[in-house]
């Protein structure tokens, strides 16, 4: 029997669900345990849906806090442990992977050929040097601006857990969905009568 890879990526609700989409989702040589969960409060203990995850993962996958990767892998066999995730100085990664290695994994990091989506049309990347930097409503304001122009716009992002708990037979098909941000604005609303925001990593099932 050939050897299967036992996979943790260690993620912010990002790009470690980008990762694994691309490289991992349908990838019948590896199953991924577990995701890790850093940098945004009140995910950890919740799973990446079985909606995203695909017919492999029928059940979803786990979000665990970073702080138990070496519980998860004694527990779960870790082979391979795949850092995704960005805002950290270059001490923070090694220190993971010093972890990671006295596990007894392998420490991955995914490079552009094997992640970078193919585009067969002109693109603009906006990027940030750290999270909530403003990327979103830089996008939408760039995407205004280029249609005014007549250009035919399209947005793509890694899948963000965005909106209110859709009606499922299971659960843990609700909430994390590919897409952006509600972009109606809310500015000239009073604030008294403004609703409290709810932050998108509250919406996780």
């Amino acid at each position: 029997m050939s050897h299967r890879e036992r996979v943790v990526i260690l993620g912010a609700a990002g790009r470690d669900f980008h990762n694994f989409n691309v490289a991992y989702r349908d990838d019948p040589a590896s199953r991924v345990v577990a995701f890790t969960a850093t940098q945004i409060p009140g995910i950890g203990g919740r799973r990446y849906p079985a909606s995203l995850a695909g017919p492999s993962y029928p059940e979803g996958i786990p979000i665990e806090d970073e702080s138990q990767l070496e519980a998860i892998c004694r527990r779960e066999r870790v082979t391979q442990v795949v850092f995704g995730y960005s805002d950290v100085p270059h001490g923070h990664v090694m220190r993971l992977a010093s972890r990671a290695l006295a596990a007894g994994a392998d420490f991955l990091l995914l490079g552009p050929d094997r992640t970078m989506l193919r585009a067969a049309v002109p693109v603009v990347a906006v990027c940030a040097v750290r999270t909530g930097a403003g990327k979103s409503p830089i996008a939408r304001w760039l995407g205004r601006r280029l249609r005014e122009r007549g250009r035919k716009v399209a947005v793509l992002r890694h899948p963000m857990p965005y909106g209110c708990t859709m009606p499922t037979r299971t659960s843990d098909q609700s909430c994390l969905r590919w897409g952006t941000a509600p972009t109606k604005s809310r500015r000239f609303a009073p604030a008294s009568t403004r609703p409290r925001p709810t932050s998108w990593w509250e919406r996780l099932p």
